[in-house]
């Protein structure tokens, strides 16, 4: 059944795997989001009435996570790493695991990924894809 009302952050997942794999959700993320973008040229002549005018142009977007690093998730920050390191497209999903809920889904490329550690805390991870082509969507 599709998730109703306002929901708990903790039940939005991304997923992530090489091009072509199965999708796992990057373990021990705290945080999530995927934001998307409309460029809209600026189309005023005048003929416009003294009013601005735009066309639709470029989309586009990025999905941002936080986490805790895990060595034992099946995707983990050493995983995400190697996506960087090997330039590799990757396939994700950024949704519920609930049924009847909407799931958004592409593929991209992990602009950024950072390893963070401080003293006695525990050591963490943050990271970017960014997204190439086109954002589908579908339910579970």
């Amino acid at each position: 059944m599709a998730t109703t009302g306002v929901f708990n952050g903790t039940n939005l997942l991304v997923k992530v795997i090489g091009a072509g794999g199965t999708l796992a959700t990057i373990g021990h993320t705290t945080s999530c989001t995927m934001s998307l973008s409309h460029d809209l040229p600026e189309a005023t002549t005048k003929d416009s009435s003294g009013y601005a005018e735009y066309i639709s142009g470029v989309r586009g977007g990025t999905i941002s996570f936080e986490g805790l690093v895990a060595y034992d998730d099946s995707a983990n920050a050493e995983e995400i790493i190697g996506y960087v390191t090997g330039r590799t497209k990757v396939d994700w999903s950024f949704g519920t695991s609930a049924t009847g809920d909407t799931v958004y889904e592409g593929e991209g490329f992990i602009s950024s990924i950072e390893v963070s550690a401080e003293m006695e805390s525990p050591v963490s991870f943050s990271g970017e894809i960014t997204i190439t082509g086109a954002i589908s969507s579908s339910t579970n």
